[in-house]
C-alpha cells in the first residue's frame, strides 16, 4: 500500500458516545440550559471521585487558574511560581491577578518543575508555587508542599491535563491542596469546553463559586466583584457521562503507552517518557524526546499515516507576550532543549491494537534513517 493511502492515525480523538448523547438531549428538552442542577450534580460526583470536600465547576480551565488565584489573594505586586513548560494559561493566570509569574526550570525526565531548583527562586514576594502536572505526570506535590509549607507560600496545583494521575493513594486534586482541571475536548474527558476547581477548603470553595457567578452570594445580591464564567447543563451532562467511563480510559491509555514503550525501547535517538515511581500517570500525552531533526521526523511519520504534535514548540519565557513583560533575558535551558525536541504520539483509548503496532513500526522506520544529534549527516 502507498505511504499516501494509509489513514492517518489522530493524535486525539474524543471519545463520544450515546451516553452523553442522550444526556445533552435531556437536558436541551428540560428548558433548564444554563448552570443549574445537572453541574450541581457533575460537581458533587468529581469531588467524591477525585477524593475532596469541594468541587466547583466553571467555563474553562483557563476560569480555573484564574478564579483560584483570585480565592487564595493573589494580587498585584505578588509573584507566581510556576513552569516554563506548558500552556501559556499557567503563567497568564497570575498575570490575570496582577501578580508577575516567576519561571523554574523542569525536570529533564519528568517535563514538571524540578522542586531542587524552586527554593532558590522564592522571594518575600512570593504568594503562590503553582507546579504543573505535564501530560499526565504529577509534579512532585509532596516535595513541592514541604518547601511551600516551609515558606509560608500557598501551592496550587495545575492539574489540567492530570485527570485520575496519583501520587499513591491520592489523586491529583486531592493532594491536600487547591488544584484546577481542564475539560477542553483533548483531555482525558471533556465537557466540549470547561473547567473544575477542587479543594478542602470551604472559603476558597465559596470565593470561587462567587467569583464565576458576578460575584454574588444569592440571585442580584453582588458582593465582590466576579466574573460569568459559570458552566452550562450542557456541558455538565457531558462531563457526567464522561466521568463513569474516565477509569477505564486511564487504564487503556496505560496499556497503550506500556505497549508503545515496548516496542519502541531502544530506538536510536528516541527517549520514551517516564513514570516516577510511586506515580500513576494517565497520560494525556504519549510524548517522546527526538534528539535528531524533529521537523523531518514529524514529517517522516506523517508521511507514514501518523499523527503527531509538539507540545509544546515555544517554552513560555520565550512567547512574544513574554518577552514584551522584561523575560527576554530568561534563562531556561532544560524547558528550551525539551521544548525544541519533543514529540507526542497517539496513546488515546480509541487506538486499536493494529494502530499501535502502525504507530511503532513507523518510528523505528524513521528513526533508522533521522541522525540523531550526534551522528554526522549523510
Amino acid at each position: 500500500m502507498a505511504l499516501d493511502a494509509l489513514k492517518t492515525i489522530p493524535i486525539a480523538a474524543p471519545q463520544i458516545g450515546e451516553e452523553e448523547k442522550q444526556a445533552v438531549m435531556a437536558v436541551l428538552d428540560s428548558g433548564q440550559l444554563a448552570q443549574g442542577p445537572i453541574v450541581e450534580s457533575f460537581e458533587r460526583e468529581f469531588a467524591a471521585w477525585c477524593g475532596v470536600k469541594h468541587a466547583v465547576a466553571v467555563n474553562s480551565g483557563t476560569a480555573a487558574l484564574h478564579l483560584l488565584m483570585l480565592a487564595h489573594g493573589v494580587k498585584e505586586g505578588d509573584e507566581v511560581i510556576t513552569s516554563p513548560f506548558t500552556f501559556v494559561a499557567s503563567a497568564n493566570a497570575a498575570l490575570f491577578a496582577g501578580a508577575r509569574p516567576v519561571f523554574v526550570d523542569i525536570e529533564e525526565d519528568t517535563y514538571c518543575v524540578d522542586p531542587a531548583k524552586v527554593e532558590a527562586a522564592i522571594t518575600p514576594r512570593t504568594k503562590v508555587l503553582m507546579p504543573v502536572d505535564l501530560y499526565g505526570q504529577p509534579a512532585a506535590i509532596p516535595e513541592l508542599r514541604q518547601i511551600a509549607d516551609k515558606h509560608g507560600v500557598v501551592l496550587i496545583e495545575d492539574a489540567c491535563q492530570a485527570h485520575g494521575a496519583a501520587i499513591g493513594a491520592h489523586r491529583a486534586g486531592a493532594m491536600g491542596v487547591s488544584a484546577t482541571f481542564s475539560f477542553y475536548p483533548t483531555k482525558n474527558i471533556t465537557t466540549g469546553e470547561g473547567g473544575m476547581v477542587t479543594t478542602d477548603d470551604g472559603h476558597v470553595a465559596d470565593m470561587v463559586t462567587k467569583l464565576r457567578q458576578h460575584g454574588a452570594s444569592e440571585r442580584y445580591h453582588h458582593d465582590i466583584l466576579g466574573f460569568n464564567f459559570r458552566m452550562t447543563d450542557i456541558a455538565g451532562a457531558i462531563g457526567r457521562a464522561q466521568l463513569k467511563k474516565l477509569d477505564r480510559w486511564n487504564e487503556i491509555r496505560r496499556r497503550n503507552a506500556s505497549l508503545l514503550d515496548e516496542g519502541l525501547a531502544g530506538t536510536p535517538g528516541v527517549t520514551t517518557p517516564r513514570e516516577r515511581p510511586g506515580f500513576h500517570h494517565v497520560y494525556h500525552q504519549y510524548t517522546v524526546l527526538i534528539e535528531g531533526d524533529r521537523d523531518r521526523f514529524q514529517a517522516g511519520l506523517r508521511e507514514r499515516g501518523v499523527g503527531t504534535a509538539v507540545h509544546y514548540p515555544i517554552p513560555v519565557h520565550r512567547q512574544p507576550l513574554y518577552v514584551g513583560l522584561g523575560y527576554g533575558d530568561v534563562s531556561m535551558p532544560v524547558s528550551e532543549h525539551a521544548a525544541a525536541h519533543v514529540l507526542s504520539l497517539p496513546v488515546h483509548p480509541g487506538l486499536s491494537d493494529s494502530d499501535l503496532d502502525r504507530i511503532v513500526d513507523a518510528v523505528r522506520k524513521v528513526a533508522a534513517i533521522i541522525p540523531t544529534k550526534s551522528e554526522p549527516s549523510a
